[in-house]
Order: C-alpha cells, then sequence, then structure tokens
C-alpha cells in the first residue's frame, strides 16, 4: 500500500505540477516526480511479487523476492558508504551542478528549475549558489532574478545590491539539512529496519 501511495503522489505531481523541482542542468530527468514514480513502482512490483509468492508458497517467487529485496538493501548500504568517503567531490559537484543550472533559470521548458529556484531564494532568504554575483552571467549584466529581493515586487532584482539577499543558497540548504539529520538519519534507520 506504501507504494501505491507513493506512486500516486508522483503521478499526481507529474500531472499536476509538470517538471517539478529538478536542479539539476546535466540530469533534468531526476526530479522529484521522476524519483517518486519510480520509487514507487519498485515497492508496488516488490511487494506484489512478496505476496504472490507468500500467497501460492513458491519458493521460486519468494526467494527472488529474497533476493531483489537484499540487492536493494545492499545497494543502499553501498551508496551511504561511498557519500561518506566521497564528500567532498559530492559537495563540489554539486556546486558545479547548480551553477550550471542557473543558465537554464527562465529559459522555455525550464518552468520546474526555475520554480525551483524561486522557491528556495524565497524562503531560505538566499540568492546564487554560492552569492548573489553567480547571477550576473545568467543576465550578462548586475542583475538577479526577483526572487533574490528582501522586500519583493516586479522588476526588484534590477535594483541596487543592497536590497538582495547575499548569503549562499547552498550553504543555507546545507545547513537546514545538517540541522535536521536526526530526522534524515531516523527515516533511512526505519526504512532499513524494514527491509531486513
Amino acid at each position: 500500500l506504501g507504494g501505491c501511495g507513493v506512486l500516486g503522489v508522483g503521478i499526481w505531481l507529474a500531472v499536476t505540477q509538470g517538471s517539478f523541482a529538478t536542479l539539476s542542468a546535466s540530469f533534468p530527468a531526476l526530479s522529484a516526480t521522476n524519483l517518486l514514480i519510480a520509487t514507487g513502482a519498485v515497492i508496488v512490483v516488490l511487494g506484489g511479487l512478496g505476496c504472490v509468492g507468500a500467497v501460492r508458497a513458491s519458493r521460486v517467487l519468494l526467494l527472488t523476492f529474497f533476493v531483489l529485496l537484499l540487492l536493494i538493501f545492499l545497494l543502499e548500504l553501498l551508496s551511504i558508504i561511498l557519500f561518506l568517503i566521497y564528500k567532498e567531490e559530492i559537495d563540489h559537484y554539486a556546486q558545479a551542478e547548480l551553477q550550471r543550472g542557473l543558465h537554464l533559470f527562465g529559459s522555455e521548458g525550464n518552468v520546474g528549475l526555475t520554480n525551483a529556484w524561486s522557491i528556495i531564494q524565497t524562503d531560505f532568504r538566499c540568492c546564487g549558489v554560492s552569492n548573489h554575483t553567480d547571477w550576473f552571467p545568467v543576465y550578462n549584466t548586475t542583475r538577479v532574478p526577483d526572487s533574490c529581493c528582501q522586500e519583493h515586487s516586479l522588476d526588484c532584482g534590477l535594483e541596487q545590491p543592497g536590497t538582495w539577499w547575499t548569503e549562499p543558497c547552498y550553504k543555507k540548504v546545507k545547513m537546514w539539512l545538517q540541522e535536521n539529520l536526526l530526522g534524515l538519519w531516523i527515516s533511512a534507520l526505519c526504512t532499513g529496519l524494514t527491509q531486513v
């Protein structure tokens, strides 16, 4: 049932929000919508395989279910280990990828990316990846999106830099994630325990 719920939310986001919350220029398919749909589909298929195997008392189906679940668990464990080992490289790659994504802001077909940046900059009161000057090459002038303005108004991004948020969004979001790290680890632990 959980898989159906996740799949349903992913499909609902795809229908209502279009390309929702993709910040990556190199991997536009790596969006919240697509991740939810893929995760939900895998859970539904695995759950169905386990249920059918249990009802029919089929050793082959149950063994297949066990092996697939074990593979997923090992991949999750490997992902965590690789993340901890290559934390710095991932950090630099993420910043570079977000910088490339800025150049797609406001362009046709990138509504999800544009909305995601606008929401992040407004909610976190920040501007750009490393600072507000990240936007200058995007606009080829001293300008930022209106979502960087401390007091939001039409074309406020054309005004003086003193009216813009100056803190980097990457740093602010990273700090928020670190503050909520306990909740993330508890969720990951619960997911891992239910799989075991």
